[in-house]
């Protein structure tokens, strides 16, 4: 995973979904931001896609007015990189399942690659809906714009959801694969992008007082969350046919599990990784049907208030049925059957209208066995926990208790805490800037291979199961609070309880 400030190679990058807004919003700053740190290719093209009709000084005006929006204020120089780097646009417009837009964009790229004295390296970022990816893959495939030819590449880079079920995740794979090997294929999950998430590796595995102390011989429990302040805004329509167990459980929640729970690798190259995750996905203990009420949680937001503004309920947000049961909270209990990990249970939590945004990764350690203090010396003290944080700040924190200053013998909890923000003067690039570098550079660490997708279902699709069949119960939580109640239960039946902010 190593990194130039130089992209050496030539390529350009076709965005389907030109006009929409992820695009808008990610793609176009993130592009100016690797041109800003001198990280975009020269010579470089862009070539967009969508069924709005413009021409190409029209489409180069909106990428620019969207990189001006976002502004320079994280990355200086942005809102003008993209110019003085003499970026190429060109444009395509059309329908995605007609294959006349595909023989004109065929067209589009061979002049780019005349014109500019391009090699042949192609990335198709597909912006679009879901319902597209195969769309777009087939016609890519039927007009050519698969083939590799020797010294060029073409890459495919695709967006989650990876499917809605285990059985339309291996159709959808089926339909990549018709035409693009899986070497070509870049599945991205924003969440493997992010510095915290990536320095789970780098604390792990390269600091000798940290790894040995990352088992079942002195973890007691995981707990991985995913906590939004926001509720679903614009997108009731959209979470209405995905809820939290789709939109973050199966894909980032999985990811940072695997991520947290996996052997040492044998390099830090792509395939090293990515096999210790699959290793450690199958290594996630069966969950029958029978068994999900007995260790999932799911929840639905009721009106509450944040940060002392009053919310709606979800049933009242644009979008949402008036009964709708669709869950935007989720806890679950798993077990790993490995060596390592044999007896500790790993606990994962999201939700939406939660008290406060937080991503973390928190590893709660056992007890010492005898404490050798009397109870009026110690102040709350609770077993040790090291804490990874993801958002809202960058940091990692070791709980452990200590001495209060003074005469008398008193103990407590206190953190010994790292910041990213403070303790690197380098900034880190935004999510999209990372994977859309790593898709120039062919390094697919931070994406997902085909099989981690399978495992994932595997382990989720008795869940969706169970809630077809209206299991668990749907439980109302009050917006601003940290969820159900019955989630503190699912944890207090092992022992402890949530490490909350």
């Amino acid at each position: 995973m190593s990194r130039g400030q130089h992209v050496s190679i030539t390529a350009g990058l076709v965005v389907f979904g030109a006009s929409g807004d992820l695009a808008h919003r990610k793609l176009y700053p993130a592009l100016a931001s690797l041109a800003a740190r001198g990280q975009l290719p020269s010579r470089f093209q862009l070539v967009g896609v969508a069924r709005t009709e413009m021409d190409d000084g029209a489409f180069a005006k909106m990428v620019a007015d969207a990189v001006a929006v976002a502004g320079d204020d994280e990355v200086p120089g942005r809102a003008k990189a993209l110019a003085e780097h003499d970026v190429h646009f060109r444009y395509v417009a059309g329908n995605f399942d007609d294959r006349g837009t595909f023989e004109r964009l065929a067209r589009v790229l061979a002049e780019c690659d005349t014109h500019r004295a391009g090699t042949g390296n192609w990335i198709y970022y597909l912006a679009t809906v879901p319902s597209l990816f195969g769309v777009v893959a087939d016609g890519l495939t039927a007009a050519g714009l698969a083939d590799e030819s020797p010294g060029t590449f073409r890459r495919l880079v695709i967006e989650k959801p990876f499917g809605r079920d285990l059985a339309s995740a291996r159709a959808l794979d089926a339909d990549l694969h018709r035409g693009f090997a899986e070497s070509q294929i870049f599945r991205i999950d924003h969440y493997l992008a992010k510095e915290t998430v990536q320095n789970i590796l780098a604390l792990r595995f390269t600091n000798t007082i940290i790894e040995p102390l990352w088992n079942r011989r002195y973890v007691d429990n995981v707990q991985i969350t995913v906590a939004e302040e926001l509720g679903v805004e614009h997108r009731g329509s959209f979470y209405e046919k995905a809820g939290a167990l789709r939109d973050i459980v199966q894909n980032h929640l999985m990811q940072v599990l695997a991520l947290t729970a996996i052997e040492p690798p044998t390099s830090f190259e792509a395939d090293a990784i990515r096999d210790e995750k699959v290793k450690l996905l199958r290594s996630v203990r069966p969950l029958p049907r029978s068994r999900v009420p007995h260790v999932v949680v799911r929840g639905q937001y009721g009106e509450g208030s944040i940060d002392g503004v009053g919310v709606p309920a979800y049933r009242d947000e644009p979008g949402v049925a008036a009964d709708s049961s669709t869950e935007t909270y989720l806890a679950a209990r798993l077990e790993i059957d490995n060596w390592r990990w044999a007896g500790v249970p790993f606990y994962l939590r999201t939700g939406k209208r939660l008290a406060t945004r937080r991503t973390e990764v928190v590893l709660r350690y056992k007890p010492v066995p005898h404490l050798p203090l009397p109870h009026a010396a110690v102040e709350s003290v609770e077993p040790n926990a090291m804490i990874l944080e993801v958002q809202p700040t960058e940091g990692i924190t070791l709980a452990f208790a200590a001495k209060v200053p003074g005469s008398e013998f008193r103990v407590r909890n206190v953190g010994l805490t790292f910041e990213y923000e403070s303790g690197f003067t380098e900034h880190p690039p935004e999510a999209y800037e990372r994977v859309l570098l790593d898709a120039l550079l062919g390094d697919a660490t931070l994406f997902i291979r085909s099989d981690e997708v399978d495992e994932a279902w595997q382990i989720v699709d008795p869940i969706l199961e169970a809630f077809a069949d209206g299991e668990p119960p749907l439980c109302i939580y009050p917006a601003g609070s940290w969820g159900p109640r019955e989630a503190d239960e699912l944890v207090g039946h092992h022992r402890d309880h949530w490490l909350n902010p």
